[in-house]
């Protein structure tokens, strides 16, 4: 899409802050008005508007992105992001750590299993950790206070949870971002600790760190939108 505006504003209207293109408020691709309830989150959207060249590439705007989808998406569906969130927590990422080999062990047990303990203190979730390839089901109450704790953030939250959970393939991490238990970074890293670990053995392969790129710069994109809600 050509450019088609020269300036990109804020504005404090209809109970939160409007992103304005020339003087006109912008919308969501459904065509919801755009308004989040931040200053600081609307000045994050309009500097992505206003850093766009002569094509604008929606790619380059993550919090533009976020914020719409919170309006278009979460807000009505609330229930089945949810679901999809519990889907996650019933089998997560930090739950399933390695047997061998030893440094492998020893570096999940170093990144992983803080965030765990953490997860059970903060939420009061007594989770269940295997190890190797067997299954573990969590109980019905360590989903439940997972649950909870996931149905007390509001929809721009919510979704900043949910962008993460799928960026890192953890709810736990998603959370611990979320709680500011650990940076974007931190828990980039530790969603591909197992990744990395094999790279430093095997070799690093040319898709699979583009892929990590991107997974990375969708984790430090919510985490700035976080930080943009206050």
């Amino acid at each position: 899409m050509k450019r088609f505006y020269a300036n990109a504003g804020v504005e404090e209207r209809d109970g939160g802050f409007a992103v304005l293109l020339d003087g006109r408020p912008i919308r969501t691709p459904a065509g919801a008005p755009l308004v989040v309830p931040t200053r600081p989150l609307a000045q994050t959207i309009a500097a992505e508007w206003a850093a766009q060249g002569e094509t604008v590439q929606p790619a380059t705007m993550p919090a533009m992105q976020l914020a719409s989808t919170a309006i278009d998406r979460v807000a009505t569906q609330r229930e089945a992001i949810i679901a999809e969130l519990m889907r996650y927590a019933e089998t997560d990422l930090l739950c399933y750590q390695a047997d061998n080999p030893a440094e492998l062990v020893s570096r999940q047990a170093a990144v992983w299993q803080p965030v765990v303990d953490w997860a059970m203190l903060r939420f009061d979730a007594g989770l269940r950790v295997t190890t190797g390839i067997l299954p573990v089901a969590q109980s019905a109450d360590a989903l439940a206070a997972l649950r909870r704790a996931v149905e007390t953030y509001d929809d721009w939250r919510l979704c900043a949870v949910q962008s993460a959970t799928a960026a890192c393939g953890s709810l736990l991490l998603a959370l611990a971002v979320a709680e500011r238990r650990l940076s974007g970074e931190q828990a980039y890293e530790a969603s591909q600790l197992d990744e990395l670990f094999q790279t430093e053995l095997w070799g690093e392969d040319a898709e699979a760190a583009q892929r990590r790129a991107i997974l990375r710069k969708d984790v430090l994109a919510v985490e700035a939108f976080l930080a943009a809600m206050g």
